[in-house]
């Protein structure tokens, strides 16, 4: 397998994923603005969605990959029966999960969004929406079961172009609503559960030649099952603390006016990168590295290792810059249509700049917990992402009165970039980073590559600043010919230094 190729399949669909949700966002700005119904949709939207991150974009597979390849190696019939297994009790808990949800939902909205109490019409919306959004939960976690069988056999395609389907339904779903005149908000949130049905049917069409699920309830569960779900639970806060970083941000700047959508926005633009250097490194790689340790092979640990790092830099760093320096103009860009004002774009490119700060430690900590995951140590992971959350929230509280929802992307930012190092010492204790000499060198050559990007940045974005101003019809064009300048140079400089050569990316 090469580590390179496979990215580039995952980040494809994943690419286009975005690209539509890019769409999607694009026209609730439009039809909704920062407004009242946005806020309620936003918040019954965040907590579905952030499940579905958490279980679609390696959490999932953190703890299922290595436990289900142990098992398929024995034998495949014993593979078969231990998904089976996973499956029932996963189906069994998330049905009694969203029941609960569905009674006590009032409750949920005020631990979620405690800001939106005093705003009573803004409060039973949310609590509406959440309600009509919540089975979303259901379809996109077995959905992530059938993507995790796909990639435990090296197929990422469909796993990848699952998400496609949730855009393309919203995108529908507000389009219709505008030409019926319908409630955007309300039609959204049932354009959510619809596309998790439909998500759902896809995957299983494309997962019957390696899996065909039998469904029978049993409370008795076998070892390997039992000790799959002990680490699922941790794997979720561990690989998943990102998400987690964005859901207590939102319960936070729910206490401020329009900032929850403000979050959003910004969240939507820089979780792209994300995606692609965190999400499609992390879930490509993990499979072939829990293989090498189940055959101890120490050269091929220390490859994988190595290359996951530097491709995940090597898509992260010039993200990071860009973001940095174009925020403004990118949200501009994107956003900057019907309702969503001069004042939306300011404050929503302020929050986009300093998550900027944070987005190669976003993909970094996919990449380093995947280290103890192969090995199926998620304890590790646990109390480091505990402790990252934790710092978070400290420094979000502390500096929330004072400088406003912005310290959530500083906060998130900085706890990250410390976790990252905690997950680098605790690496080296236990001997788990097994990195090749190569590294650094290449690195530097990544910085190297990026500076000369940012100077070429720099001088686009002064030198085309008339035709990205807010008033004009096609800033959206100037700026996709500037990003897709900015990349090729940057993508060549990297080709020609040596770093970007597929060759180098094999597994084997």
């Amino acid at each position: 397998m090469n580590l390179l190729s496979s990215t580039y399949v995952f980040s494809f669909f994943t690419l286009l994923s975005r690209v539509l949700g890019y769409l999607r966002d694009i026209l609730i700005a439009i039809f909704l603005g920062a407004s009242v119904y946005a806020d309620a949709f936003f918040v019954a939207f965040r907590l579905p969605n952030t499940f579905r991150r958490l279980f679609a974009e390696g959490t999932f597979n953190a703890a299922f990959i290595p436990s289900y390849v142990s098992a398929k190696t024995q034998d495949q019939m014993n593979g078969k029966k231990f998904a089976d297994e996973v499956l029932n009790i996963l189906i069994l808990v998330l049905f009694l999960i969203i029941l609960l949800v569905e009674i006590f939902t009032p409750y949920l909205v005020y631990l979620i969004a405690p800001g939106f109490f005093e705003n009573s019409e803004k409060f039973n919306l949310a609590v509406e929406f959440t309600r009509i959004t919540f089975p979303f939960l259901l379809f996109v976690s077995i959905s992530s079961f059938f993507s995790g069988i796909l990639n435990s056999n090296n197929k990422f395609a469909a796993a990848a172009a699952a998400p496609i389907i949730l855009n393309i339904v919203l995108i529908l779903t507000l389009l219709i609503s505008y030409f019926f005149n319908l409630d955007f908000a309300k039609q959204l949130s049932y354009g959510v559960t619809l596309s998790g049905i439909i998500q759902l049917l896809f995957l299983t069409f494309f997962t019957r030649k390696y899996y065909k699920p039998s469904v029978e309830f049993k409370i008795k569960l076998s070892s390997k099952v039992k000790f799959f779900f002990k680490k699922l639970l941790p794997s979720i806060l561990s690989s998943g603390v990102t998400q987690i970083n964005i859901l207590v941000g939102t319960i936070i700047a729910s206490f401020e006016a329009s900032a929850v959508s403000y979050l959003y926005y910004a969240d939507r633009i820089y979780q792209i990168n994300l995606a692609i250097a965190g999400i499609a490194v992390g879930t490509v790689s993990l499979p072939v590295l829990s293989k090498a340790f189940k055959q101890k092979n120490i050269l091929k640990i220390s490859n994988i290792q190595s290359r996951s790092i530097e491709l995940s830099l090597l898509l992260s760093i010039p993200a990071s810059l860009g973001l940095i320096l174009a925020s403004e103009q990118i949200v501009n860009a994107l956003f900057g249509y019907g309702s969503f004002n001069i004042e939306n774009i300011n404050m929503t490119s302020s929050a986009l700049k300093y998550f900027g700060y944070g987005i190669p430690a976003f993909a970094l900590i996919k990449i380093l917990s995947n280290f103890f995951f192969a090995r199926n140590n998620t304890k590790t992971p646990f109390y480091i992402s505990a402790f990252i959350v934790l710092l978070n929230i400290l420094i979000s509280i502390t500096f929330f009165k004072k400088i406003g929802f912005i310290i959530i992307p500083i906060a998130t930012s900085i706890s990250t970039w410390i976790g990252v190092m905690i997950y680098i010492y605790f690496l080296n204790e236990k001997n788990y980073l097994l990195l090749k000499s190569y590294l650094p060198k290449n690195i530097f050559k990544i910085i190297l590559s990026t500076i000369l990007m940012s100077f070429l940045l720099t001088f686009a974005l002064d030198y085309y600043s008339d035709y990205l101003d807010y008033t004009y019809k096609y800033k959206s064009v100037y700026l996709l010919i500037i990003v897709c300048f900015v990349a090729s140079v940057y993508l060549i400089s990297c080709y020609l230094t040596g770093v970007l050569k597929i060759r180098n990316f094999r597994t084997n």
